[in-house]
């Protein structure tokens, strides 16, 4: 029978003997974390983490979608009501309340990742279960009043090389100027942020307007025009970078690009300024948005990541009643080959270029990202991201794609998370993924051992510093 350590490695007895040699190789590597939405503030003032219910559910939107899909409302989980509904204050009634509906997790990543934090990071072995959640909460809770549960402490014993926060335009920064002063962050530090642009890019975003105008206040620049409007967007990348920076991430609808001349632009913003604009106008200003930063990156070296494919808010009641990202976004089908093909006709084969791309479209894998990656020097295929980032999906991602383009066309494992204590979790579970998949290889006579050797430490540990330029920063 498989040990505990053998979790998720294949069945084969043969094929699991290698793949426990080659995870003992990616198991210890430091923590590359390129994307994520961990709140600097955790590393920055360095406080006791609050109850266990704050810590692991009310935050977790995998958990409490969940359980609203069986009837639960989130404010019965804490999560915090924009529309000034009561919500529940009670760390206790909180956690007893998720361990009633506990099975409803029975197979999904969320109960993985879950238990391996509950075991590996608190050493809390307990089952979890409705009789026993006072218990569990009871050996969480000790843990997280001693000093090695504190942010900083956690962050050195997960492992964490570097750990990459995601802001706006219009942050201040102040928490990664903290940081810096604490010796954490700034270039080559072991937290950075990253620059995420999507609420002065996006018309349709809430309070668009408004954030242009304080966008041109944060930098100086007359956002009444396209070209201030430029320069303070270029003025802010400066100020990320300063701060650590090595990438930008886009989150957009669909992954369409598009080349406009400047007065077509001007002409696209001016529009939007007067609150003109329809959904077609805003998509076009997106599409060309790109292709603009694709543009600043040759010229100040941020990698540009592409996240498309989210129907945001698709829950319009949660939305109403709680607001972005507590769990009302759903994937959608997403096309690369044409929507991609202006940012590549301008700029992909020059290899200055960085361009890492994911999906929530599975089906693309194959038919579109992988031959897209191998035919274009800028671009790299993201790891599987938020409702894809599975055990299942991670296997079916290197199935699909690495006949097309190969391991070193991807850019390593992303967390993507906001819950802080499941980052090692999550990696764990990539590197064992990719320890059964190497070892099958292996043992079809596809790949030597010291080959399957190298590459597992590569996309573990080697890949994911050298495209995201954390080697050129440090």
């Amino acid at each position: 029978m498989p040990t505990p350590d053998d979790v998720l490695l294949p069945a084969d007895p043969g094929v699991r003997g290698l793949a426990r040699d080659l995870y003992a190789l990616a198991g210890p590597q430091p923590i590359i974390s390129p994307h994520g939405h961990v709140d600097p503030a955790i590393l920055a003032e360095d406080r006791p983490f609050p109850d266990p219910a704050r810590l692991l559910i009310v935050p977790d939107h995998y958990l409490t979608r969940m359980l609203l899909s069986q009837g639960v409302p989130p404010a019965r989980l804490g999560v915090p009501a924009v529309d000034g509904s009561p919500v529940e204050t009670d760390g206790r009634t909180i956690w007893r309340r998720f361990a009633a509906h506990w099975h409803l997790f029975r197979g999904t990543p969320s109960r993985l990742w879950l238990e391996r934090t509950f075991t590996g990071v608190f050493g809390v072995t307990t089952p979890l279960s409705p009789t026993t959640a006072d218990a569990v909460y009871d050996e969480l809770a000790a843990r997280l009043a001693e000093p090695e549960f504190r942010p900083r402490a956690l962050f050195e014993r997960f492992g964490i090389e570097v750990l990459a926060t995601t802001e706006s335009p219009l942050d201040d920064l102040a928490q990664h100027a903290k940081l810096a002063a604490d010796g954490w962050g700034g270039p080559g530090g072991r937290v950075v942020t990253t620059f995420r642009p999507d609420n002065v890019v996006d018309m349709e975003f809430d309070g668009w307007r408004a954030n242009v105008d304080r966008l041109g206040e944060i930098a100086g620049e007359d956002t009444g025009t396209y070209t201030g409007y430029l320069a303070a967007l270029r003025a802010r990348r400066a100020a990320f970078i300063a701060a650590g920076a090595t990438s930008s991430d886009h989150g957009h609808p669909t992954a369409r690009t598009l080349a406009l001349d400047p007065a077509q632009a001007a002409a696209l913003y001016d529009k939007g300024l007067r609150g003109e604009t329809d959904a077609a106008d805003a998509e076009a200003f997106r599409a060309h948005m790109l292709v603009e930063f694709a543009r600043m990156s040759l010229d100040d070296g941020l990698v540009l990541q592409l996240h498309p494919g989210a129907a945001r808010n698709h829950n319009r009641w949660l939305y109403a009643t709680h607001g972005r990202d507590v769990g009302g976004d759903v994937p959608q089908a997403t096309e690369y080959v044409h929507a991609l093909a202006p940012l590549l006709d301008a700029y992909g084969n020059d290899p200055r270029l960085r361009v890492v791309v994911y999906t929530l479209d599975e089906y693309t894998f194959s038919r579109e990202l992988a031959p897209l990656a191998g035919g274009y020097a800028a671009l790299y295929l993201g790891a599987p991201w938020w409702f894809l980032d599975s055990p299942e999906v991670l296997r079916r991602f290197r199935e699909a794609v690495t006949e097309s383009a190969g391991f070193y066309n991807t850019a390593g494992f992303v967390d993507d998370t906001r819950a802080f204590c499941s980052i090692p979790v999550r990696h764990d579970v990539a590197r064992r993924v990719d320890a059964g998949f190497l070892a099958r290889l292996v043992a079809e006579h596809r790949l030597t051992e010291d080959e399957a050797a190298e590459t597992i430490v590569d996309l573990a540990y080697r890949l994911p510093k050298r495209v995201f330029r954390f080697e050129e920063s440090a």
